[in-house]
């Protein structure tokens, strides 16, 4: 199946960080809550049902796997996983790492304040911490 190109707000607001077996991982430019896309490469896909079975599995293998082993690594209250759709139609999951003082606790992130942008540097840092987390992960296919 050819990969689908990445949706326009998704690539403005969002750096990319490695190509897992499904999805394209992206880290939200937002640095009041470590937060990590998952979008599958797969064209014409806005809902979880488009994927077939075998993708269904892989991309929840991958949610599950990368939030745990996040939420483990940074710490945190609650790990949030979403996938909403509603302004970017294009199928993504949100992983996000919530704590129970930050700034929008207990409610949802989306439309909380203003983003806090990374520099080039924390940007590197934060790249680098998860890059190196994912690859010590096991995401294929048992």
């Amino acid at each position: 199946m050819e990969d689908a190109a990445l949706d326009e707000r998704l690539e403005e607001e969002s750096y990319p960080v490695t190509e897992l077996p499904l999805c394209q991982l992206r880290l939200m430019d937002d640095t009041r809550y470590p937060w990590l896309l998952l979008i599958p490469r797969r064209r014409g896909v806005s809902e979880l049902f488009d994927l077939d079975e075998a993708d269904q599995q892989q991309l929840w293998r991958e949610a599950s796997r990368i939030g745990q082993a996040l939420k483990e690594f940074l710490g945190g209250d609650k790990l949030n996983v979403a996938s909403l759709g509603n302004v970017v139609p294009q199928l993504h999951v949100h992983l996000v790492i919530r704590r129970q003082s930050d700034e929008a606790w207990p409610g949802p992130v989306w439309g909380q304040g203003e983003p806090r942008r990374y520099n080039l540097d924390e940007l590197a840092a934060m790249r680098d911490r998860v890059l190196a987390l994912v690859e010590g992960l096991d995401l294929e296919a048992d």
